[in-house]
């Protein structure tokens, strides 16, 4: 009678991964059966502005951008042609103006002033350039020039009346809250990206407090906001890209 053969017992092979280094206690050691480093090594993660391990800035994507532009061209058409949306708009802030005391109002849609909101941005520059990011800087400036050159030729273009004074005209697009956009993110950006919620709760607060003063429009604080995301772009990838040259000067 035939004996039945013994099974083999299994060969490790050599081709598959080990997930942990044999010997080690515990957990081990994670690693590739190629010998090759992990994709994401902690050693070689970017760090943030302040040098502390992390990631860098958010950079607004393609699809946020196009959706910014998209909404900038429906509420402009809707403001020019004085469309539904335009009126829904008028309703609303009828609504809303004068239903906080005129000073607390003030005070919130004075955050957007120049005198108030370049000297905090001025403030991140200067710190930018001593941290070495200087093309960061240069485009945190650029970004705050080039509000003024995008909202001037909106307001002349709409002629848009204030909410409060009818007789005048170009309040379309707020150029408060843009300056508070542009100016308080982009010195978050700068600084630490711990202050980002900071800039966006400064921004918010500058836009509510022109809407309930009567100061704007609803819908020229969203336009505003949609021209100005492509805008903050600029130095959040040179705040990138600067972080990558760093990290590839102190590898090699």
């Amino acid at each position: 009678m035939r004996e039945t053969p013994r099974a083999e017992p299994p060969q490790p092979r050599p081709h598959r991964a080990v997930a942990h280094t044999p010997g080690a206690s515990c957990s081990g050691t994670p690693h590739r059966s190629d010998g090759r480093p992990p994709h994401t090594p902690r050693g070689v993660r970017r760090s943030d502005p302040l040098g502390r391990p992390g990631t860098t800035p958010p950079v607004p994507g393609r699809p946020a951008l196009f959706s910014a532009l998209v909404a900038l061209v429906v509420v402009t058409w809707q403001v020019l042609v004085h469309g539904p949306l335009a009126r829904l708009d008028e309703r609303v802030s009828r609504a809303v103006v004068d239903t906080v005391p005129r000073p607390l109002s003030e005070l919130a849609a004075d955050l957007g002033n120049m005198t108030v909101a370049l000297p905090v941005l001025a403030c991140a520059t200067a710190y930018a350039v001593w941290r070495g990011r200087r093309l960061a800087a240069l485009y945190a400036v650029l970004a705050m020039a080039a509000v003024p050159l995008l909202v001037i030729p909106l307001k002349e273009w709409t002629a848009r009346p204030g909410p409060l004074e009818p007789w005048a005209h170009g309040y379309y697009p707020s150029g408060h809250t843009a300056t508070a956009m542009v100016a308080y993110f982009g010195a978050a950006f700068l600084v630490s990206n711990r202050l980002l919620p900071v800039a966006a709760v400064l921004t918010a607060v500058t836009g509510t407090g022109l809407i309930l003063r009567g100061f704007h429009w609803p819908l020229d604080v969203l336009a505003s906001l949609a021209l100005c995301l492509p805008l903050l772009r600029w130095p959040v990838l040179a705040t990138r890209y600067g972080h990558r040259d760093r990290a590839g000067g102190a590898r090699g």
